[in-house]
């Protein structure tokens, strides 16, 4: 499988999600854009999360100095994204893909995070609640299917709230892959106890 994981904004858990899917599935992992942090980047946490020996992590197609939405952050170091130089990596593995911010945030003038989703791609969306999180999870999946694709599930993070996820499952009929609590830290163990919770879901995608 290859897996697609966006978030219904920034900081909603993506990287943790994705170090979870990753344990479970054994998977590898790339991300083809890092803005910002790149002594700590996203690909540093997931590596340091995961703890099966079979999992490969892929280098950044783009590594940005800024902080910053992708477009900007590229404009800064001066040079500009291009789609036709993010190549996939090649591996006989699963393959988990973790974008940068929602779908559609910029990459350049004319490209967005979305642009990056390839038709055999399956994609999971990070929820979190927060006032305005049930308009920008239900944005988020409308706006991937717009774009001819489906959404495989959806993982909720953060403080459980029922009343939103069960809202938002209702409103989509989208599976839920599973959810993550406020955890006090999250270390190897932890990751791989949500691992085994969320493994038999991935599996069924």
């Amino acid at each position: 499988m290859k897996i697609f994981i966006t978030g219904i904004s920034t900081d909603v858990g993506k990287t943790i999600s994705a170090a979870i899917v990753v344990e479970a599935l054994e998977a590898d992992y790339w991300k083809p854009i890092q803005a910002g942090d790149l002594d700590n980047s996203d690909s540093h946490k997931v590596k340091s999360q995961v703890s099966n020996s079979k999992s490969q992590f892929h280098l950044n197609a783009y590594k940005l100095n800024t902080p910053a939405s992708p477009h900007l952050a590229a404009e800064i170091d001066g040079i500009k994204i291009d789609l036709k130089q993010i190549a996939e990596p090649e591996t006989k593995n699963h393959l988990v893909i973790e974008g940068a911010g929602g779908i559609f945030v910029p990459l350049n003038d004319k490209d967005l995070i979305i642009d990056l989703i390839r038709p055999d791609y399956k994609i999971i969306v990070v929820s979190r609640h927060y006032l305005g999180s049930i308009n920008h999870t239900l944005l988020t999946i409308e706006a991937i299917r717009n774009r001819g694709f489906e959404v495989a599930g959806i993982i909720f993070s953060g403080s459980e709230n029922k009343s939103t996820e069960n809202l938002i499952l209702n409103k989509t009929g989208i599976k839920c892959i599973g959810r993550i609590d406020e955890e006090p830290y999250f270390d190897q163990n932890v990751i791989r106890e949500y691992a085994d919770l969320f493994r038999d879901n991935l599996l069924d995608l």
